[in-house]
């Protein structure tokens, strides 16, 4: 998840316990919460002389692990639910490193007056236009370097997409406009040309039919190997990725809540779902395949306080319940619309 104001990251990630908080990268540090509600850090991990190790390999068989190190030599490690994520993290928290080694504050902000973007253009109505599923832009399977990435673009095919709805006079205009969404957090980088094109202060955007870029919050998952050996997801089941992410799900025996991956495919259609602090085998599957998803307000058998909202349920044709728990009201909102879709059209 992204804000874009005073604090630039928001999202769920893994702390040294190996509890799930909310992480927010400032322009001086890493301050953490146990909810995204809450108005004060439990902690904060200054950012002043660290340094950051990724992939961390201290844990075994414990993956997507980086390792920031303070000043005083204090070790904080986190994990994050796929490689894809692990990567926008440390891409970020480098640069904002590098940032404050030179005197500097990392900010978002300054890249739309480093482009020279228009106060009157709005990034955020731009990427939902972008992402409309019949008029936008349309994410593809693409084959480069000996690995498959899903749900992903080139960075021509957005600069033509800009130029054709009108949102930009000539590919200078439009190349404009693209530097400002990958900038801002919008679009990330999928291979290596496009993440080539990284510095410290911002990152190009590449007019080129071999950069690969992907939606911030889009399903996208690559096959094969990273730059860094780490093995990225492989494809055991035969569906399509539709969407993956983290959510806190209850337990059908003690009825306790416990973060879980959860990645969901069509046809077949299943929701698998793991243990994000272990390898890759599942802990279990539900197989969507005539289920009903609705939004619920009230969970049997729930403490008050194991409840923070944005609940829904899953019930499957064999009538077993799943309860869900997600971040916000938003994502709680996507992933019952990607369950109802796979549910009607997946087998």
């Amino acid at each position: 998840m992204h804000v874009f104001h005073s604090r630039f990251i928001l999202g769920r990630l893994l702390l040294n316990s190996w509890k799930a908080v909310w992480v927010v990268l400032s322009d001086d540090g890493v301050e953490f919460y146990k909810k995204k509600t809450d108005h004060s850090p439990k902690g904060m991990i200054p950012l002043k002389g660290a340094t950051l190790i990724s992939p961390c390999q201290d844990f075994g068989k414990r993956t997507m692990v980086f390792k920031i190190t303070t000043e005083k030599k204090q070790d904080h490690f986190f994990q994050a639910s796929h490689v894809e994520e692990r990567e926008f993290w440390v891409k970020d928290i480098k640069r904002a490193i590098t940032c404050i080694q030179g005197g500097k504050k990392f900010a978002r902000k300054s890249t739309r007056r480093s482009i020279r973007l228009p106060e009157t253009v709005n990034l955020t109505e731009l990427y939902t236009l972008m992402k409309d599923q019949d008029d936008g832009v349309r994410e593809l399977k693409l084959e480069q370097d000996n690995r498959v990435f899903n749900h992903c673009f080139t960075g021509a095919t957005v600069v033509e997409w800009l130029i054709s709805k009108g949102k930009a006079r000539n590919r200078p205009e439009a190349l404009m406009l693209a530097t400002g969404l990958l900038n801002e957090g919008f679009l990330q980088p999928a291979g290596d040309m496009s993440k080539g094109a990284e510095s410290a202060e911002q990152t190009a955007f590449l007019d080129h039919t071999n950069a690969l870029y992907y939606f911030a919050d889009s399903g996208f998952f690559c096959e094969g190997y990273s730059s860094d050996e780490d093995v990225l997801l492989k494809e055991e089941f035969r569906g399509n990725i539709i969407k993956q992410g983290c959510l806190l799900k209850q337990g059908h025996r003690r009825k306790n809540w416990k973060v879980r991956k959860f990645i969901l495919r069509d046809d077949p259609a299943y929701m698998h779902y793991y243990d994000p602090t272990k390898g890759d085998d599942p802990l279990g599957s539900i197989h969507l395949r005539g289920s009903v998803v609705t939004a619920v307000e009230y969970v049997p058998d729930a403490k008050k306080y194991d409840i923070d909202g944005n609940l829904f349920e899953i019930i499957t044709s064999d009538e077993t319940h799943y309860f869900l728990q997600a971040a916000t009201a938003e994502e709680r909102k996507e992933w019952i619309k990607a369950v109802q879709a796979v549910s009607k059209g997946g087998k």
